[in-house]
């Protein structure tokens, strides 16, 4: 195990040391309208007390009273940057600077979103900005510095912290970062000295005792190391970095009981740590546990299904059960995977072998010696070195270890690239007060046909994708319905709606059908039939769903073709759901009135549901374009595009759809938007 390489931790922790928010900034300027202060007081305050979805709400409203403001756009990029909406605060970032080209905290926090980014030259550039306008604030070399550093320029790293440090000479993070950069320019005496220094200004921060355990371990002081994860983990018990570096150095000392019973304690706490995992697979083969070797190394190629080094040593633990046509298939996808890992042949080859296909375990052998000697002629290597020609060795273990998150399930999503749970679809339902439609800044039922037709109404009546609206009862609604008199379909609508809440749906549909096919005495009541169609699609759609979820909750086990105890798991079993009618409905609604953005929401989902990707997205635009406001619409386009791999696309999205109020939107921007670079 190799601790000298500590490159991916050290970007974790950098990314959480220099991004400080600093919610102490002046405001200058005094506002004209009582409102602003009102707003911005809110805005600040859920800023200051981490709420970070009610401060973006209050600087939405101050955006649009006032375009020009840069202070509004600066906060509300502080409030989305903890949301881990990166490309949003990124924009509202530079949206502050372009309307305040002299406001040195725009600059400094647009560089920190670019370095996230890896757009290090730009993020420099920034920073330089910064720096010319105000040369005296100190905390803008804290920044180029972990810049410096994540851009691989060490020897500028260690001179901004040096900087840093003669200002601030107690702050220890300063002492960590520069001991970082001095441990990358292979001067482990000064790094050593600075995470001493760290240590004795804050005895209480477990983040010096794993840099000086990880450093004493790259050189084999494996008791100094272990005393200094004890200490640690002594300081914070739930640090979960600290138990599996502690378990590597258990490890290197062969005490493997212990390195798996801190292997395990990381997995208490992340179930769905691939590095783990992997780890602790290849425990358990060494000791020849290959029942429990093979469990973990099947959930990690089920959470990273591209990983090489899952499927290679895999194999090897079938090749140790003599169960060859399993490793045969490892080794071609690995070598599928990485088709100069010369290894992978080698090792194909005596599969082979073992199963009879000499001519094939010939070739392969000739194929891993011709790689093997490429590899030296370009390398100058006597060793016996394995071809690495296309990418660098460790690109090759790319597991998911990031110990900053939590949010592992015991059982990850197999060969899904998203996890697309879209936003429901609209349709009109009982409530037990009307709605009141008259918001400010924002129009909820912005088509006039809407407010008309539930004004209408004998019952209140509301238009929603919440399932949070409750009724206490429809006795109450029956009698108003029953004698409401008016038009038939109208009528015929309600106690559709009635039977909904009841859970009739039968008898819903079929009022559903008595209001689209009933005469129309106005041309209003002609339109009406818009949501007419709009309701019975929903319906439709969801009775499929109830079906669909039923059967997709079987799951099918099936044991291998040698008779071993290990049972694989099967994806669910792959079932197309026919929308179409409830497709037809939503088209039907279109053509009746062509500017609902609702009917243009739901048609898009349905669409999603029967694989129409690109038309969904057609009519998810739509929607966004009749209501610019439907965050929801933003949502699932933005999940949609992601879907379809234009993952910068996507992330925009969802950045908008967070603005707009849908908070499960930060949760899929931290899981798919936010960059490896940097981190």
């Amino acid at each position: 195990m190799n601790f000298g390489n500590i490159d991916s931790d050290l970007r974790r922790k950098l990314k959480h040391i220099f991004v400080v928010i600093a919610l102490l900034l002046p405001c200058t300027g005094v506002f004209a309208q009582y409102d602003k202060d009102v707003f911005f007081f809110r805005g600040r305050r859920a800023l200051a007390d981490g709420k970070y979805s009610q401060a973006i709400e209050n600087f939405n409203v101050l955006s649009r009273i006032d375009t020009t403001d840069y202070w509004t756009f600066f906060y509300r990029g502080i409030a989305k940057y903890n949301l881990g909406d990166l490309r949003g605060a990124q924009k509202d970032f530079s949206t502050s600077v372009r309307l305040n080209p002299v406001f040195t905290s725009g600059y400094h926090y647009k560089a920190i979103t670019e370095s996230r980014f890896g757009n290090y030259d730009k993020a420099l550039e920034d920073l330089q900005r910064a720096i010319d306008l105000r040369p005296g604030y100190i905390g803008l070399y804290f920044s180029r510095g972990v810049t410096y550093f994540l851009a691989q320029q060490f020897d500028k790293a260690v001179s901004d912290f040096d900087k840093y440090i003669r200002k601030e000479p107690k702050d220890p993070s300063a002492y960590l970062n520069r001991g970082a950069s001095r441990l990358f320019l292979q001067d482990t005496t000064k790094a050593l000295a600075d995470y001493n220094k760290a240590i004795a200004l804050d005895r209480f921060e477990p983040e010096g005792f794993i840099r000086r355990g990880r450093l004493y371990a790259s050189q084999h002081k494996y008791a100094d190391a272990i005393s200094d994860m004890n200490m640690a983990i002594s300081l914070d018990t739930t640090n979960t970095f600290a138990y599996f570096n502690r378990a590597i150095m258990y490890y290197e000392q062969s005490d493997y009981n212990a390195a798996m019973a801190d292997l395990d304690r990381v997995l208490k706490d992340e179930p769905g740590n691939a590095l783990t995992l992997y780890n602790r697979s290849l425990i358990s083969a060494q000791v020849g546990n290959y029942a429990d070797a093979l469990d973990d190394m099947d959930r990690v190629i089920n959470i990273n299904p591209g990983n090489v080094l899952a499927y290679y040593n895999r194999a090897s633990f079938f090749v140790n059960m003599e169960r060859w046509q399993d490793a045969l298939e490892d080794y071609d996808k690995a070598i599928e995977l990485y088709p100069d890992f010369a290894k992978a042949y080698m090792n194909r080859s005596y599969v082979e072998s073992r199963l009879g296909l000499n001519k094939e375990s010939k070739r392969d052998y000739d194929i891993a010696r011709r790689k093997i000697d490429d590899y030296r002629d370009k390398t100058g290597s006597g060793e016996a070195s394995f071809a690495d020609t296309t990418k660098k060795y460790s690109s090759l273990l790319s597991l998911d270890a990031d110990f900053a998150k939590k949010d592992f399930d015991d059982e990850m999503l197999q060969h899904r690239d998203v996890d697309i749970k879209l936003r429901p679809l609209f349709r009109f339902v009982l409530s037990d007060k009307r709605d009141n439609v008259q918001y400010a800044l924002k129009n909820r039922y912005e088509n006039p046909l809407i407010d008309k037709f539930l004004n209408g109404m004998a019952v209140p009546v509301v238009i929603t994708n919440s399932d949070t609206v409750r009724i206490s009862g429809t006795d109450k609604f029956m009698q108003a319905i029953y004698s409401g008199g008016g038009e038939k379909g109208v009528a015929e609508f309600q106690k559709a709606l009635a039977d909904v809440a009841d859970k009739q749906f039968n008898s819903a549909q079929v009022h559903y059908d008595n209001a689209i096919d009933s005469d129309a005495s106005d041309k209003y009541a002609k339109l009406y039939k818009v949501f007419y169609y709009m309701n019975r699609a929903v319906l439709r759609a969801d009775m499929i769903d109830f079906i669909s979820s039923i059967e997709n909750n079987v799951q099918t086990l099936t044991m291998d073709d040698q008779g071993t105890t290990r049972a694989r798991v099967k994806d669910q079993v792959s079932r197309s759901y026919d929308y179409s009618d409830a497709v037809e409905d939503m088209q039907k609604a279109v053509e009746i009135v062509g500017d609902v953005p609702y009917v243009y929401f739901n048609l898009a989902n349905l669409q999603c549901l029967s694989s129409s990707y690109v038309d969904a997205i057609g009519n998810f635009t739509k929607a966004i374009s009749l209501y610019p406001y439907m965050g929801d619409a933003y949502f699932n386009r933005g999940l949609v595009l992601i879907y379809l791999k234009d993952k910068e696309k996507g992330c925009i999205d969802l950045s908008h759809a967070g603005e707009l109020g849908i908070e499960d939107a930060y949760g899929v921007i931290k899981k798919y938007c936010e960059t490896n670079n940097g981190e």
